[in-house]
């Protein structure tokens, strides 16, 4: 079970005399009241938003995860504590948001979740050009139901053309609006993170949230220059792949029900002795502390300096209750250790 698991209570399992009949005088004792995890909030930059420390993706939705199966997933993370979700404009040509929005709405949490999107992949308005960024966060906005983003993320990884100056200049615009809160980056360089911070020191919005593929068996992206940067400028680290498509988890091994994606069978697929030792250590420590490896893999990255919350994808509510256990586990020093020399 997961360490912010919510219990239930059945008015019928007891008397005043003592245990109902069929009720085992030693089950667990049912949970009452709000689950653990609420209480489990971190800042998420310098943008005001307290988010819990996993940000649930949603790059499966309307892809691998259908819609029922998709709020399925959402409401257990919410059950559990969480309270940031992730998606894209370019996430299954925009279902994924139509997927989120319609959750939000009919169970009424907009107001209780930080809603992160990530813009500049979709077909219609590829790109941080001006006219196309507005487009962007207004086509994201109607599909997610909403008026506002949270957290916008720029992707630079779209788009090599359009000028920095320009991009920030209609940041500017949508934040004056209300149509954005915070601003965060992906695919941005050491240098152009400078750039932006120069144009803020303007009055363009600063750039507060950085979102880099990050777990311990792909580490160079997160280069010492990115790392210096982001925390020099007090920018909080989202990392994206976080179990390397699903591949730290251990699910290759189990074949769970087909629920891989086509990158995670290759990934499985092509084994070599670097994944097979970090899969090692990583069992290892998780039969030691009782968690599943996925629980051990983000346990790793939140261990690590300047990370805030990873996001993480899953394809099942269970999948859900064993990340969320990697929030409540603390690696010693010497299993940090193990794990990232085992991925080396």
């Amino acid at each position: 079970m997961s360490f912010f698991g919510v219990g239930t209570t059945d008015s019928s399992a007891s008397t005043a005399s003592g245990p109902a009949r069929g009720v085992h005088p030693s089950s667990p004792i049912p949970v009452q009241g709000p689950p653990i995890g609420q209480n489990v909030r971190v800042p998420l930059g310098e943008g005001g938003a307290e988010i819990f420390p996993l940000i649930l993706g949603g790059s499966e939705f309307g892809w691998n995860v259908d819609l029922e199966s998709s709020h399925e997933i959402l409401d257990t993370y919410v059950e559990l504590g969480g309270n940031a979700v992730h998606t894209s404009d370019s996430y299954a040509g925009g279902r994924s948001e139509h997927i989120i929005g319609q959750w939000m709405h009919s169970r009424g949490l907009r107001d209780d979740v930080t809603l992160a999107v990530r813009v500049g992949g979709h077909a219609d308005n590829p790109g941080l050009g001006s006219v196309n960024l507005v487009r962007s966060v207004e086509a994201s906005l109607t599909r997610l139901r909403t008026d506002r983003v949270d957290v916008l993320y720029l992707d630079a990884t779209t788009d090599s053309t359009s000028a920095l100056e320009d991009t920030l200049a209609t940041a500017e615009w949508l934040v004056e609006s209300g149509k954005v809160r915070a601003l965060g980056a992906v695919g941005y360089a050491a240098a152009q993170l400078v750039e932006a911070r120069i144009f803020a020191s303007a009055g363009f919005p600063r750039i507060t949230v950085l979102d880099v593929p990050f777990n311990v068996l792909r580490r160079h992206e997160f280069d010492s220059d990115l790392r210096l940067v982001a925390g020099a400028q007090g920018i909080a680290v989202t990392p994206s792949h976080a179990l390397e498509h699903g591949f730290l988890a251990g699910r290759q091994r189990t074949r769970l029900r087909g629920s891989l994606s086509v990158r995670g069978a290759q990934l499985a697929a092509n084994l070599n002795r670097r994944g097979s030792r970090t899969l090692r250590a990583l069992d290892a420590v998780g039969t030691e502390l009782g968690v599943p490896d996925a629980a051990v893999a983000v346990a790793w990255l939140l261990a690590q300096k300047l990370v805030t919350a990873p996001i993480v994808n899953a394809y099942a509510p269970g999948h859900v209750e064993e990340l969320v256990q990697g929030v409540g586990v603390r690696l010693s020093r010497a299993q940090l250790s193990d794990i990232a020399r085992a991925a080396e």
